[in-house]
């Protein structure tokens, strides 16, 4: 059957309140609109406004009632509509839920989990493009989730649920629709990157809304000749290094794809991890494919030249190779 990305988070988010009574939903535009994204889409009706709370514009303020939520025996789940507007709450995030446990001696623990969209390639300019997960993944004290398959977008809630401390999870908004055909969906392993894609030539690591595009250049390159082992970190804190290098050092050759901008990107600290720690297993450089250092641009067809696309992997991954261009 059909299941599509957004069903998946709304179905989560649905089984979570089901299953535990300490879980409450907040954010904006939650209950009575059903979510920006239409991912609370009905939970209102079925659980109630105690439950299922709709909040005033204030990200500050209500990621601050969360916290102080998770603190008191809750478990809180808060939407923050887009990553761009969790800015106005990183003190909560960074300075409180973040630090809590290493500031109280271990005497308290926030069980939080926040949810936001992420990403550009819906023309939504440049003020509500961003991909600000390498600035969360630099934060010791939260864990860091990016689902970017069906599977992922339901399956990391109850784990993240069950953390003691706060876990922040990136939703790519053209994830949202896409679709795969699956039976059941169950939790998932949020503590280690997965390999959606077997291959020995070249190591194509990436997350989220790249995830897709990987996956796209590397059914292109196998045309070529080129088989792609494709990478989903999936888990950007704490980062699975082992899976990424044990790729490299079969493959040889690796290309790290991201959504962020290059300079102080995610894709740098996976770059310098291989450096560090497989430079002799390489063949070729570590390449990087990244956002143009710009403000995503409104227009559609300067949006998409300025994002990573398949097209860009696949020549990166030729270059890579030199005579087999």
């Amino acid at each position: 059957m059909k299941t599509s990305y957004r069903t998946a988070v709304h179905d989560a988010l649905r089984d979570a309140l089901r299953d535990d009574p300490r879980v409450v939903v907040m954010g904006e535009d939650v209950g009575r609109y059903g979510g920006t994204y239409a991912a609370s889409k009905g939970l209102l009706e079925e659980f109630g406004p105690d439950r299922v709370r709709d909040t005033p514009l204030s990200e500050l303020g209500f990621v601050g009632i969360g916290i102080g939520a998770a603190i008191n025996g809750l478990r809180p789940i808060v939407e923050v509509m887009t990553v761009n507007f969790s800015l106005l709450a990183l003190d909560q995030i960074v300075n409180t839920a973040a630090a809590l446990r290493h500031m109280s001696g271990g005497q308290f623990s926030v069980p939080l989990v926040v949810r936001m969209a992420t990403g550009a390639g819906r023309q939504l300019a440049a003020q509500h493009s961003h991909s600000l997960e390498p600035w969360y993944a630099h934060i010791p004290g939260i864990k860091v989730l990016a689902p970017a398959t069906v599977e992922d977008a339901y399956g990391m809630l109850a784990p993240a649920l069950a953390d003691p401390d706060p876990v922040v999870i990136f939703e790519h908004v053209q994830l949202y629709n896409s679709s795969t055909d699956i039976d059941v969906l169950a939790a998932t392993d949020i503590s280690r990157a997965a390999i959606r894609r077997e291959g020995t030539d070249v190591t194509l690591i990436a997350y989220g809304g790249c995830l897709p595009k990987a996956l796209d250049a590397a059914n292109e390159l196998s045309l070529a000749g080129i088989e792609c082992e494709v990478v989903d970190l999936r888990v950007l804190r704490p980062l699975d290094g082992d899976t990424f290098l044990e790729s490299v050092r079969k493959t040889h050759r690796a290309v790290v794809i991201d959504e962020a901008w290059r300079s102080g990107s995610l894709a740098a600290e996976v770059t310098a991890r291989i450096m560090e720690e497989a430079f002799y297993d390489l063949d070729a450089p570590v390449a990087r494919v990244c956002s143009a250092e710009v403000p995503v641009p409104y227009a559609k067809h300067l949006e998409q030249a300025a994002l990573p696309q398949p097209e860009k992997i696949v020549a990166t991954v030729h270059s890579l190779f030199g005579d087999r261009q």
